[in-house]
């Protein structure tokens, strides 16, 4: 079975907060599924106010981070960090500081930003994705039945559908894994009658 991904469950728009030598740091954590759609999320969870608003992002195989100001490595790098410890994949966390005049050292730094982004990822939640993939279905009216009660029993989703004469194209996605039992019960409940192809 494919491996599952962990990605970040969703935008906590409490985020966390923490202060620390009266610096205020405040890390949100949301779900990135494309690299082209950082600098929005990036737009939407930064202070324009703020100090420094520090971020990574973790889009396998790709990603970034930016210290925003912060002393080399000392903020955007232990962001990423705190993704890649966690496993989580498709996220992007923003950490936004708010100085408060006392300088808190290269180490302090990487401490303060590392574990405000590892607990704005746990605040905000962690779901694991199966891989999925697309099929094509293909049946006479008389067989859709059983295809819409093996696509249900295994937990398909239908994308589209399309009736032509004589029967209808469903195209749909399941879990990798539900696949073999999905192929057995197409075959099995429509006798061979419905054809069921993966999507190229």
């Amino acid at each position: 079975m494919a491996e599952q991904l962990k990605v970040a469950a969703d935008l906590d728009a409490r985020g966390f907060e923490i202060e620390i030598k009266r610096s205020r740091f405040v890390a949100h954590a949301a779900r990135l599924d494309a690299p082209e759609a950082a600098p929005a999320l990036l737009a939407s969870l930064a202070d324009p106010g703020a100090t420094h608003n520090c971020w990574a992002w973790r889009v396998d195989p790709g990603y970034r981070f930016n210290d925003d100001g912060e002393p080399a490595s000392t903020a955007g790098k232990p962001i990423f960090v705190a993704l890649e410890g966690k496993d989580v994949d498709h996220a992007m966390v923003v950490v936004t500081r708010y100085f408060g005049g006392t300088k808190l050292g290269a180490g302090g730094l990487a401490r303060a930003y590392g574990g405000a982004a590892a607990r704005a990822i746990d605040a905000a939640g962690i779901i694991e994705l199966e891989p999925t993939l697309e099929c094509i279905i293909e049946a006479g009216f008389d067989l859709t039945g059983p295809v819409y009660a093996a696509l249900d029993a295994c937990g398909a989703r239908k994308l589209d559908e399309r009736f032509r004469p004589g029967g209808v194209t469903i195209r749909a996605e399941v879990a990798e894994s539900a696949w073999p039992a999905l192929k057995r019960m197409v075959r099995d409940t429509t006798r061979g009658g419905a054809i069921l192809r993966r999507s190229t």
